[in-house]
Formats: structure tokens, C-alpha cells, sequence
């Protein structure tokens, strides 16, 4: 395997900025201050004739400006010191790599750079250069803070404070306790990490000093600072910190058991802590005034790394008469246009562009030109390419597909009320109304339906989510407002996890944190690997709280968010590493035995969940709402389903009767407590696999500010070293087959089983698997579905059996990878991408015959096209 490029971006953007600080320079170890930086003007090679280019033939530029010869050894002492427990790891492999890209005269961080690239460029080979890459990073991070004279924890937080990023109260609570929160900081622990990880902290979580834009934190240093800010209380003072409380969320955090959504590790203890990772806003009323307040509060809320979700139900279709000027509406699509570019140019903090997601009800007149929206081709002045979009799907239009009637569309100011209603309601006044013929016009159901799979066969976008089931299984729903107008969830968040009650006063907020599964797996006496339940209930019940604090501390941009999430306090508790725990476990990911422990694992988070709500109750009293939850009726989340006709397994080994008499007793301090989220930054900090998904790929690239680098996954290659079957024949088979061992003859038939990829798993399992998650989901959960050549029939089966087996949401439709793995250095050629996505891909197989499931969606499009039927 040949090193990755050198160039790097992130490294070149701290060059300019006179970064210096080094790893390898002579006489200077890891944790010792060094002297200030020095610009680039001061670091010039000079190369005068007075220092012998030794044995190597290559100089390096120190901090002071001061050349000296390359030595060999001091690298190879530097990187073994770092390799240090790492099998399979060579120093000197790493180290003539190093120095056979360096440049004559290269600075000692270039040289670090390169020696962590070098080390990142081999974890295909052996998976432990990936910690090795790590650990160099984590001392050049070290080096960079304490070259600023930031020896200490509460020193950062003073540096930070100075700067006005850190707030008045973390200072305040850090200068009270620096000693024990000194003390608490576990450096060993920044060897946790794998390199992909602590790459993406380093480049944008650790806060930086706003002119020299060094990090002013290291890795610990950022957790503990995150948890500070969750006990120090506010400026409204209404609770103070406990050291205590704070170590032990500092410990939970930095050995990756639990992490909070990126927002509150972006934002927790600064002076802007806006931690909250959702918002979501009902539709705007149909006026100009109601249009752009929703622009200026979208624009608000993006602003502090909020993801977006809008409805846009309300809004006159095309052709509508506009009464005030006679004139006859647009529709949809200009309104649409203008909230793209405004998401576009609101950049959350200077770490990621602003995202949002537009819903709109099926039965909208202008839902055919929404579907349009991210087309690659037609008219671009009718295109969103920042939007995302979602189909906010009522059961009778599914319904209607399965009975191949006619499906009206209608405009929301003839028929204002159908966006406010569900289930029967919904029903008996879309009747009426087409009864009374208030519909602009009527096409086939099955028509609009193929004209949604096209639209995600294309683009992986307009996803489907399904508005029934999101409301008659909603806790929030329980009861109408005070004024008798219904409690109504009107769309989703921007992943589709989210699901809670908006309206104009209201818009709808959640605060997520992330279980990291693979943490809980563990070995008894008998040498079995089991999962940990016991440790898993303390877990989140010691979590629950910190995320209930948020709602206490959190700055909300808009008074109606502020306003909605007091009175709800919704949470969304979720977990990543599934993959993790079935690889750690030897299982199959559709196995019977993965998804009864996929559906016990959700039980006993939900359960917990809700005990730690009950607990918050007792102490600080429900939350203002209770009383109106299908909760208060005695009514959980498995009810609803099994209300619904689902068979549900219940865990016996949890007390739900006496749960249920805690929560008659003391009410819940939460209406929602539990939603799967993506988690694609966060598990890649933790190091596992995302959210509930399959893994895409064996073999994968991940991007960073510094450059491109390969993954492997490293449970595979255990298996194969223990077989004695990893070489580079071995790597060179799994490249040249897109990551994928199926039909590689050398591995067995179990592991094969065990490491298929998203690609050949069925989907139906997966849609099966969700949906007994789901009855312990009480929002829901970001599903995405993969198929690697998607066609119209094979994907109105699957949505078709999504909404039967009542899910909530699905999210993206993954299809084949535009960007493969580069064949080059194995010899073949470059494939060639055939549809958008970001996951990997199995190889090419023969084509398949399609099952029966997939031969249903022939009776839902026309005969003669129906690609399911070829």
C-alpha cells in the first residue's frame, strides 16, 4: 500500500496561520510548554551551507527557525513511543515512509503531518495504525494547547473566558473547583480514539482562539468543558453545579459510552450555548407576513447548528387567487426557492452550512412540482439544491395506491382544516370535500405514488413519512389544546427521528445524545461475550437527566421554541454501535438471534428512559403538559402499536407494572424520551458504526480536512488474522470487490454471513427489524434503506411495506456509490458510478430474479413499464 497524498488542506490553512508546534523536535516531549510560535517569515529554511544534510540528505526547520539534519532514529523513537501496545504496528515502516515524502527544509510540523498521514495511509494493512495515527495526532493537539501556556484545564477555560467564548457562569464554576476538576482529567483516555475520530474533533469541535486559530483544548479538555457546561446552571440562575455531577459526565463522554449530539458539544459552556440539535416548524399561515417571519426565524435557529424541519402545507397552490391584488399565485416552488438560498447562506457557526428539510402533505396541489424540487435536470429556476424534502403521507393515500382509485389534490386555502386533522377525521373531511368537488384535480393514486419512488430512485430524497402513524402513536397527541383545536404533529425533523406536536405558537425542539453500544458488550467468568443490560440501565438513567438539563440552560433563538420545549421538555435518547455489538457477538445482522437482542436493547433503554423521567418528576414535578399524554391514560409507546395489531415482545425481566405505577404516581418530567438519530459525526468520534445500520461497506474512504483516507473493518480483519488469512492477496480481493466478501472462495461461509454489507441484506429485514424496534420508540428513527440498483417496482414494494408494518418514518434511500473505491492500485479499472449516494458497494453479481414482494409493485404503475417484471 502506497502513502496518501501529502497534501493537505487543513495542515496548509495552519502553516498560514503560523502554527509550529511539533512532535518530533529534539529535546521536547509530549506535555512540556514549549517557547511561543513564530511566523512563517521566522521559520524560513535557510540554506546556507552550514548544516550538513546528514545521512538522509534532508534538513528540517525547527520552531526557533534553526535547521537541522534529519535524524532518523528520533523519529523512529517518536513513533515507537506512540505504538507502544499496538500489534502488528512497525515504527520503522512508518518512519522511512516519513521521510521518504518529506521536502528538503520541511518545518517539524510538516514533518508530524505526514508521519500521521504516513501511519493513516497503512490501516488497510494492519487496523492498529489507526490508533497509531491517532496518538500522534493527540500530541501534536497537546503540543499546540500547551505551546500556549495552557498547562491545566481551568487554564484553558480562563483562555477561553478571555476570549469571550467561554461563558461567565462555566468560568465562575471552573475557578471554584479547578483543583478537582483538574484532577479529573484522564489524558490516557485520548488513546481511545481512532484516528478518523479525533481527526474530526481536532478539526471542529475543540474551541480555538479567534485570531490565531490555535485549538485552546485538548480532547479531554473538551469533554469536561461540555460537561461543566451542563451543571454550572445559567444566568437565570436556576440551579447551581455540582463538581461531582460534572466528573462523572466528563467520564461517561470521554470513554465513549455516551456522547450528546454535535450542538451541545459545540456549544456547552460558551457563550452562546444553544444545544438543542432540532427544530421544528409548523407550516407558515398563507399571508406574506406569516412567510418571512418563518424565513427570519429559520435563519435564527440555523444559525447555532440547529438542523431545520418545515411544513409547508398551508401555502396556496399554484393558481390560487390572491384576493388582496386579484392576481393568481405561483405556488410553492418560489417561496421554496427562497428559503434554499437563505439555508444556504446561513453558516451554523463557521462549522457546517445550514440544512433544512421541507414537508408537504400528499394531497397539495403543487405536489407534483415539489417532487421536482432536487431534479438534476429540467427547469433550475424551479430547483432547491440545498432543501431536502419529505412526503408527509396519509394513510388513505396508501391505501388508494393498494386499491388503484383516484387520488384529489387540493388547495389548502379551499380546504384549510385537512392539514390540523388524522386517522378518521382526516378521512371523512378529504370525503367531503371531494365530494363538494373542491379539488383543483384528480389523477391516480398509483400515478402520484410511482412519481415519489421516481424521485427517490433519483435523487435518495423526498422521503416518505407517514403522518398517521406519526400522530395516532404520539404521546403529545393524547387530548386536544385549551382552546378544543387538536394536538396535531405536522412533519418531522431534518433526519426524520423527531416527531412532536408545532403550531404557530409552538415550535417543536429536541435535545439528543447517543448510547454507544459496542461499550456495553463484554466478557463473563465463562468466557462468553454477553451484553451488559445492568450497566446499560445505570447508564441511561445517569443520562437522562443531563439531557433534560439542556432544556433548563439551553439559549433559544425564537421565544416560540423557548415556549414549546418548557412545556413539552421532549429528549431524544438514542443509541449507534448496533453493528458493533452483532460483530463483537459473531452475528449475522438479519439473524433471529440479532433481532430479538436489537428489540431487548430498545426495550430496556426505553424503559430506563422513562424510570429517569419518573425520577425528575418526583423531584421537580411532570412537565406542564402531562396531563394531556396518552401517558397520563397509562398508555406507552408499545401499547399504541399493539393498538394498532402489532404482536409485540414485551421484556418480562423489566417491572413494567410498577413503572407504570411510578408514572400514575409522579408523572414524567418528559412527553418524549427516545429517537434514533443518524449519529454519522458522533459514531465516528466513538469510533463505531452509525446509529441502527448495517455497515455499506467492508472497505470505505473517509474525508477529513487533511485529507482522504481507507477504512477497514477491523472486526473482519481480526477474524481473518485468526485464520491466518489476511495478506495482501486478501486486501487486494476485498478491493477489487467494492468492500464486499461474498464469493471471496478463501473466507468461510459463517463470516461471509456475519460481514455482508447494507447491500445484501434484505431490506424487508431491515423494515421488520425497525418496526419492532419501533414499539419502543416513542418519536422514531432515522431509517435509511439500501438498494444498490433501485427501479420503480422494487421500491413501491418496499415503501408499501414500510407503512403496512407501521413505521413512522424512513429516511434517505441509499443507492450504488458515486465514488468507488480506486481499483488503480490493484491493477483494475476504475468502475464507473451509476447512481448518487455515500456508501460503498458489493460486486456486480448476476442480475436477480425479483421475489414476489417485489413483483407486487407491478399492479402499482403501468403494466408496460413495470421494471419488477421484466
Amino acid at each position: 500500500m502506497s502513502s496518501l497524498d501529502t497534501t493537505s488542506a487543513r495542515h496548509n490553512e495552519e502553516e498560514a496561520r503560523g502554527v509550529t508546534v511539533t512532535l518530533i523536535e529534539d529535546g521536547i516531549e509530549p506535555g512540556t510548554p514549549a517557547a511561543p510560535t513564530l511566523t512563517d517569515a521566522a521559520r524560513t529554511p535557510v540554506n546556507d551551507g552550514s548544516v550538513d544534510a546528514g545521512p538522509t540528505g534532508m534538513r528540517v526547520t525547527k520552531r526557533n527557525g534553526g535547521v537541522e539534519p534529519v535524524d532518523l532514529n528520533k523519529i523512529v523513537n517518536a513513533i515507537a513511543r506512540a505504538s507502544e501496545g499496538l500489534l502488528g504496528v512497525d515504527p520503522m515502516r512508518v518512519a522511512t515512509r516519513t521521510i521518504s515524502a518529506l521536502a528538503d527544509g520541511a518545518t517539524t510540523r510538516e514533518l508530524d503531518e505526514l508521519s500521521i498521514r504516513t501511519a493513516a495511509g497503512l490501516i488497510v494493512d494492519e487496523p492498529n495504525y489507526s490508533k497509531l495515527a491517532s496518538r500522534l495526532l493527540a500530541t501534536i493537539i497537546d503540543k499546540e494547547v500547551r505551546n500556549q501556556n495552557i498547562p491545566w484545564f481551568s487554564e484553558s477555560v480562563k483562555v477561553g473566558y478571555d476570549e469571550g467564548i467561554v461563558s461567565q457562569e462555566v468560568y465562575d464554576f471552573v475557578e471554584a473547583n479547578a483543583p478537582e476538576l483538574n484532577a479529573a482529567i484522564n489524558s490516557d483516555r485520548d488513546r481511545h480514539f481512532e484516528f478518523f475520530g479525533l481527526r474530526t474533533v481536532y478539526d471542529r469541535y475543540l474551541l480555538r482562539h479567534p485570531e490565531r486559530r490555535d485549538v485552546i483544548e485538548t480532547p479531554q479538555y473538551f469533554f469536561l468543558r461540555v460537561a461543566c457546561g451542563l451543571v454550572a446552571g445559567n444566568d437565570r440562575g436556576e440551579f447551581t453545579g455540582d463538581v461531582t455531577e460534572a466528573v462523572k459526565f466528563y467520564d461517561l463522554m470521554s470513554s465513549l459510552a455516551y456522547l450528546p449530539s454535535s450542538p451541545t458539544l459545540f456549544n456547552s459552556g460558551t457563550t452562546h450555548s444553544q444545544m438543542s440539535s432540532c427544530y421544528l416548524l409548523d407550516s407558515p399561515p398563507d399571508s406574506l407576513e406569516g412567510i418571512y417571519k418563518r424565513y427570519t426565524d429559520i435563519a435564527k435557529l440555523s444559525k447555532f447548528a440547529g438542523g431545520i424541519g418545515v411544513a409547508w402545507h398551508r401555502i396556496r397552490s399554484k393558481g390560487s387567487l390572491i384576493t388582496g391584488t386579484n392576481g393568481l399565485s405561483n405556488g410553492i416552488v418560489p417561496w421554496l426557492r427562497t428559503l434554499d438560498s437563505s439555508v444556504a447562506a446561513v453558516n451554523q457557526g463557521g462549522r457546517r452550512k445550514g440544512a433544512a428539510c421541507v414537508y408537504l402533505e400528499s394531497w397539495h396541489a403543487d405536489i407534483e412540482d415539489f417532487l421536482e424540487l432536487r431534479d438534476n435536470t429540467g427547469d433550475h429556476a424551479r430547483r432547491t439544491h440545498n432543501l431536502n424534502i419529505a412526503n408527509w403521507v396519509p394513510d388513505l393515500f396508501m391505501e388508494r395506491v393498494e386499491k388503484d382509485w383516484q387520488w384529489s389534490l387540493f388547495d389548502p386555502k379551499k380546504v384549510p382544516q385537512l392539514t390540523d386533522l388524522y386517522g378518521d377525521d382526516f378521512r371523512r373531511e378529504y370525503e367531503k370535500a371531494e365530494t363538494d368537488g373542491l379539488f383543483e384535480k384528480q389523477i391516480p393514486a398509483r400515478q402520484l405514488y410511482s412519481r415519489m419512488m421516481r424521485t427517490l430512485a433519483q435523487t435518495g430524497n423526498g422521503w416518505m413519512t407517514f403522518k398517521d402513524a406519526s400522530n395516532t402513536k404520539c404521546n403529545q397527541t393524547g387530548s386536544t389544546n385549551d382552546d378544543g383545536s387538536p394536538r396535531v404533529v405536522h412533519l418531522s425533523n431534518l433526519c426524520t427521528e423527531i416527531l412532536e406536536v408545532t403550531d404557530q405558537d409552538n415550535t417543536a425542539v429536541c435535545n439528543l445524545g447517543s448510547l454507544n453500544l459496542g461499550s456495553y458488550v463484554d466478557t463473563n467468568a465463562q468466557g462468553d461475550t454477553v451484553f451488559d443490560f445492568a450497566r446499560l440501565g445505570r447508564v441511561v438513567r445517569q443520562v437522562v437527566p443531563f439531557l433534560d438539563r439542556v432544556i433548563d440552560i439551553n439559549y433559544y433563538p425564537t421565544p416560540e421554541a423557548e415556549f414549546s420545549n418548557n412545556k413539552w421538555r421532549p429528549v431524544g435518547l438514542g443509541l449507534m454501535g448496533l453493528q458493533d455489538v452483532f460483530f463483537k457477538k459473531g452475528l449475522a445482522f438479519d439473524s433471529n438471534e440479532a433481532k430479538a437482542l436489537s428489540e431487548q436493547i430498545s426495550a430496556h433503554i426505553y424503559f430506563h428512559a422513562l424510570w429517569a423521567s419518573t425520577e425528575l418528576a418526583e423531584v421537580s414535578g411532570p412537565h406542564e403538559a402531562f396531563d394531556g399524554t396518552r401517558a397520563a391514560k397509562g398508555e406507552l409507546q408499545f401499547d399504541m402499536w399493539m393498538r394498532d395489531g402489532k404482536t409485540v415482545n414485551v421484556p418480562t425481566d423489566l417491572d413494567w407494572a410498577e413503572l407504570r405505577g411510578r408514572i400514575s404516581e409522579h408523572g414524567l418530567r418528559n412527553s418524549l424520551l427516545i429517537a434514533i438519530a443518524p449519529t454519522a459525526t458522533i459514531a465516528s468520534i466513538a469510533g463505531c458504526y452509525e446509529c441502527i445500520e448495517p455497515q455499506v461497506s467492508n472497505l470505505f474512504k473517509r474525508e477529513t480536512l487533511s485529507g482522504e483516507f481507507m477504512q477497514i473493518n477491523r472486526y473482519l480483519v481480526r477474524e481473518l488474522q485468526a485464520r491466518g488469512l489476511w495478506d495482501e492477496k486478501m486486501i487486494s480481493d476485498i478491493k477489487k470487490a467494492e468492500g464486499s466478501i461474498q464469493g471471496v472462495d478463501r473466507i468461510p461461509a459463517e463470516l461471509q454471513e456475519i460481514y455482508r454489507t447494507a447491500w445484501e441484506i434484505p431490506q424487508r429485514q431491515l423494515i421488520d427489524m425497525a418496526a419492532d424496534r419501533g414499539a419502543f420508540i416513542d418519536q422514531s428513527q432515522s431509517l435509511n434503506l439500501f438498494m444498490e440498483t433501485p427501479t420503480i417496482g422494487k421500491l413501491s414494494s418496499m415503501y408499501l411495506h414500510a407503512w403496512k408494518a407501521g413505521l413512522k418514518t424512513t429516511y434517505y434511500l441509499r443507492s450504488r456509490a458515486a465514488t468507488k473505491i480506486n481499483k488503480s492500485t490493484t491493477g483494475g479499472a476504475a468502475p464507473t458510478p451509476t447512481a448518487p449516494t455515500d456508501g460503498g458497494a458489493p460486486a456486480p453479481t448476476e442480475k436477480k430474479t425479483f421475489t414476489d414482494d417485489e413483483a407486487i409493485a407491478c399492479s402499482l404503475e403501468n403494466p408496460e413499464a413495470c421494471e419488477a417484471c421484466d
